[in-house]
């Protein structure tokens, strides 16, 4: 691509959207252009803005533009896996929006719009895996949330708002540098640690202390006894496991 300028991408043309476009069980249209090699939001895809799901994953989108407003008729919106850095206030104009992925992004705080937390109606959002440092206290306003997703980020405190929001089921913060993950992390340390050491002769102790020093060593003996010697089976140390394949599903970037 020309300098300064990021991937061109797939061009996609009506005709394809059109035969990309899904009669689910429940009788909603969902148009999938997952892995599609797409690097701008086609323009043509205002010709079927009435359809109820879109699933553009694993492409190389950087931004959603605004005329994603037109989508009135949108509950379930897939954009993980992107490049996308922001996002345009009208995304808060999708009321029916039920369900919004945006795993795996390049968004930070001050890319996500005020705007998103419009969206009243919103049961599942995944904000894993992108570059947020803080989660805007607003997001407390989404009362119909129970599925939130905050994994692989930067941040260190989760807003009370957000945590007491009231139909919420699963929150998933795993991998960010919270102070109660730190402290859990920190290794237990059970061992009796002493101030000083004084050797002295076995002639010199009284006949308490040597009592006392006998058990001890009489003790650390039968523990030693108690202390399994190399195992017997078989090791097999040429095989090894061979590397699990990502799932090429939605599955992948699941909340939980």
């Amino acid at each position: 691509p020309p300098k300064g300028k990021g991937p061109q991408g797939k061009r996609i043309t009506l005709k394809v959207a059109k035969n990309a476009v899904r009669v689910l069980f429940n009788g909603r249209r969902r148009l999938e252009l997952s892995k599609m090699g797409i690097a701008t939001f086609p323009k043509c895809l205002l010709e079927l803005a009435d359809v109820e799901e879109i699933d553009l994953s694993r492409n190389m989108l950087r931004k959603i533009p605004n005329i994603i407003e037109k989508f009135q008729n949108l509950m379930w919106l897939d954009l993980h896996s992107n490049q996308i850095e922001e996002l345009p206030a009208e995304i808060g104009t999708l009321q029916n929006l039920t369900f919004l992925n945006l795993c795996n992004n390049k968004l930070t705080t001050k890319s996500l719009p005020e705007e998103l937390t419009h969206l009243r109606n919103l049961r599942t959002l995944n904000l894993g895996l992108n570059c947020l440092e803080t989660i805007p206290t607003t997001l407390g306003s989404l009362r119909e949330l129970i599925e939130l997703g905050l994994f692989d980020n930067s941040l260190t405190i989760i807003p009370k708002s957000v945590k007491k929001l009231p139909k919420l089921e699963r929150l998933n913060v795993k991998r960010n540098p919270l102070p109660e993950f730190a402290k859990e992390d920190e290794p237990i340390d059970n061992v009796k640690r002493i101030e000083s050491l004084y050797l002295v002769e076995k002639k010199d102790l009284c006949s308490t202390c040597l009592q006392t020093c006998q058990g001890e060593r009489d003790e650390l003996h039968k523990l030693e006894d108690m202390t399994p010697g190399p195992s017997d089976k078989t090791s097999f140390s040429s095989l090894t496991t061979p590397n699990s394949t990502a799932r090429d599903n939605q599955e992948e970037w699941r909340i939980n």
